[in-house]
């Protein structure tokens, strides 16, 4: 019975694991306009650059079928130059250095909006949002409903408060997913990165680097 545990042991360890995905910005992320005025300038490469000088547009990538259960991500992000404390609540005065965007929908929906324009999938009812913001004079992890999507649909984790530095993070996407919405856990269907200066007239430089999801 002894040789019972040291098999079960060696099974577990020869189990494959998920392993987990980093994500190449040179690879299919395109620069989304929010204005007519004026965008970010985004550097896509292993890391992303991020210039907002009063300016706000997103970058976003969709992600293919086999990685829609992923449900954890992991990041390290820069900044050094920040806009001012914002009320990342407030519908046009929520400037933020940087927001990290999960996009999910049922699986249903998400097989009938496969090749979908990043509009078309975050005008869907059945769409939920969790973005990650570095920005706003917020507690760490509050959660903040978005001032902008239906409501139910979108909402703001605190992660840092406006200001310079650098800083990784790793978060729980299903269970903050649940925290935010409830319900059963959405399909992984997109990734966007965004920075928003254009309410407080100032400039942002800033970078992503090493995004993983698993």
């Amino acid at each position: 019975m002894r040789l019972f545990p040291t098999l079960l042991a060696a099974a577990l360890l020869a189990a494959p694991m998920a392993q987990a995905k980093t994500i190449d910005f040179s690879k299919g992320w395109k620069n989304q306009k929010l204005s007519v005025f004026a965008n970010n300038k985004y550097s896509f490469g292993k890391s992303l650059g991020i210039t907002s000088d009063d300016a706000v547009s997103i970058a976003w990538t969709r992600l293919g079928s086999g990685d829609w259960n992923r449900s954890k991500a992991s990041w390290a992000w820069s900044v050094s130059q920040s806009v001012p404390p914002t009320n990342l609540g407030r519908k046009g005065g929520d400037d933020r250095n940087i927001s990290v965007y999960f996009v999910f929908l049922p699986e249903g929906e998400a097989k009938r909006l496969q090749g979908a324009s990043i509009r078309k999938l975050l005008g869907n009812s059945k769409v939920r949002i969790l973005q990650y913001a570095w920005g706003g004079n917020h507690g760490r992890r509050a959660f903040i409903a978005s001032p902008y999507a239906p409501k139910g649909q979108g909402t703001t984790v605190a992660m840092r408060q406006a200001g310079t530095g650098s800083h990784s993070e790793s978060v729980n996407l299903k269970s903050d997913y649940a925290k935010a919405f409830g319900g059963s856990y959405g399909k992984l269907v997109g990734l966007a990165v965004s920075a928003d200066s254009d309410d407080t007239n100032s400039v942002i430089k800033a970078r992503v680097s090493n995004l993983k999801i698993n």
